[in-house]
């Protein structure tokens, strides 16, 4: 079990505010364009009615649902305006599969022309993102007046406080820090953070201070008796308590809280594809991509491949190679051929110059043509659209000896593009470095999975095949 925490803290009735706020939005956009688009030439007023509130009551539910599955998530630090966008693009893009459903089932009466229904998820799209940027701006505009703000006091006088208070003193966070309780004043306190006490001071303090409504305790476990006591008062005056961990002053990292049991443990590594609804939604997305990529695939692109290989590289079509994919198991993995018949294909990485290439083979890796055949490996669950690029099997067993971080990029399933590749960390490996920074973005991609990111990697890697063209893809 894992509860995500913003470093915002938004009243209950300001996020309800905003869901319902957006559900009217939505409606209000709906119908307006009912009657002149999506229900033209409607006969009787009372038809028209019935059917809108079914139909508006239908929609407010996949919303619902679509908010569920992809919260509004603007309040996180780290989020930017690419968050928001991507955030609403999903929203959108799951209420729209949901009300879709529901019209199939109960045969609404709407004229789903593409372009009429475009018409209406890009002014759905644009008003949500227009209302999160506004409300976005509000909020942050009245936090830095001074309002709805949560009263803060720490406790302990270690790394871990500091670092907690450079977090907390923007104003529009939500927080306002009144200082901090320790044996001895810090020598190095950061500006603004004021010395309240001593340790023993406490009690009295938020008893005395009823406005206080969350403490932060980074006091070592040597001192339990203390901390109980602080506990216990902060549970008699409606604070709310929280323990700062010490490992933080040697674990400075983002960490996943699960229970086994009773039991609280921290796992130092977050991977989002743990949850099940997260793997769902990326399963989907690769079987219906690669559904409809088949098509064209077996129809036109294989059939030409297939005759230009017979004629310009003698051969098989396919080239297969073992590689190492999720939790490091091996999978044949398929592309088309790119070089000559040879021994050592298994155990040689491709070089700039290789004489093992053919004309053809250079124009498909430039093209990124030889990697069409992975759809395959992708319908058959050995791969993924977008994730981590496998290895050979040779290069796994090299670098997982001497790369500490070498194996996390096996903990998701292998993509055929990934974002080490559209950031430049593709082709050759010459050296030890290229290979540590390609698991680098391998690793952050990992902790960092969201479907808006997937979707990110997937044009990228269009326009650089397309439009920037790659030099390193050779």
């Amino acid at each position: 079990m894992r509860k995500e925490r913003s470093m915002y803290q938004l009243p209950s009735f300001l996020k309800a505010g905003m869901y319902i706020s957006e559900g009217i939005i939505i409606n209000l956009i709906f119908y307006y364009f009912y009657k002149g688009i999506l229900c033209p030439g409607s006969e009787h007023p009372l038809d028209i009615s019935y059917q809108f509130g079914f139909m508006a009551m239908s929609l407010t539910i996949s919303y619902v649902l679509a908010a569920w599955f992809r919260p509004i998530s603007f309040f996180y630090r780290s989020d930017r305006r690419g968050s928001i966008l991507g955030n609403v693009f999903i929203t959108v893009a799951t209420l729209a599969m949901i009300f879709w459903i529901f019209a199939l089932v109960f045969k609404f009466n709407i004229k789903f022309q593409s372009l009429r229904i475009i018409y209406v998820l890009v002014s759905i799209y644009v008003c949500l993102a227009v209302w999160r940027f506004l409300c976005r701006v509000f909020i942050r505009a009245l936090r830095t007046t001074g309002r709805n703000l949560h009263h803060v006091i720490f406790v302990g006088d270690n790394e871990p406080i500091r670092e907690l208070y450079l977090e907390m003193r923007h104003p529009f966070y939500g927080y306002r820090v009144e200082g901090y309780f320790s044996d001895e004043p810090m020598t190095d306190a950061p500006e603004g953070l004021d010395y309240l006490g001593p340790v023993s001071d406490v009690v009295d303090f938020v008893k005395d201070h009823t406005y206080i409504q969350q403490l932060y305790c980074s006091l070592p476990v040597v001192r339990s008796s203390e901390i109980l006591e602080i506990i216990d008062t902060c549970e008699r005056n409606c604070v709310r308590f929280y323990t700062i961990p010490q490992f933080r002053t040697y674990l400075k990292r983002t960490m996943q809280l699960e229970v086994l049991g009773t039991i609280p443990v921290l796992c130092i590594r977050e991977n989002p594809l743990n949850s099940l609804t997260n793997r769902f939604a990326k399963r989907a997305f690769d079987l219906v991509a690669s559904a409809l990529f088949m098509i064209p695939f077996w129809l036109i692109i294989y059939p030409i491949i297939a005759t230009l290989t017979h004629f310009l590289q003698p051969g098989p079509v396919f080239f297969k190679q073992k590689r190492n994919g999720l939790n490091g198991k091996e999978f044949v993995c398929y592309k088309f051929r790119s070089m000559k018949v040879n021994a050592d294909a298994d155990l040689v990485q491709a070089t700039e110059d290789d004489p093992r290439k053919t004309k053809f083979g250079n124009f498909l890796r430039r093209t990124s043509l030889d990697e069409l055949p992975q759809f395959i490996n992708v319908l058959k669950g050995e791969m993924s659209i977008v994730g981590p690029r496998p290895h050979m099997v040779s290069q796994t067993k090299e670098y997982s000896r001497i790369i500490d971080k070498y194996m996390v990029r096996h903990w998701v399933l292998p993509g055929i593009t990934g974002w080490a590749q559209v950031n430049g960390a593709r082709g050759e490996t010459k050296e030890l470095w290229q290979m540590e920074d390609r698991i680098k973005k391998d690793v952050w991609y990992i902790e960092n999975w969201s479907f808006s990111l997937d979707l990110k990697i997937i044009f990228k890697t269009v326009w650089n095949v397309f439009v920037k063209k790659d030099k390193q893809a050779y």
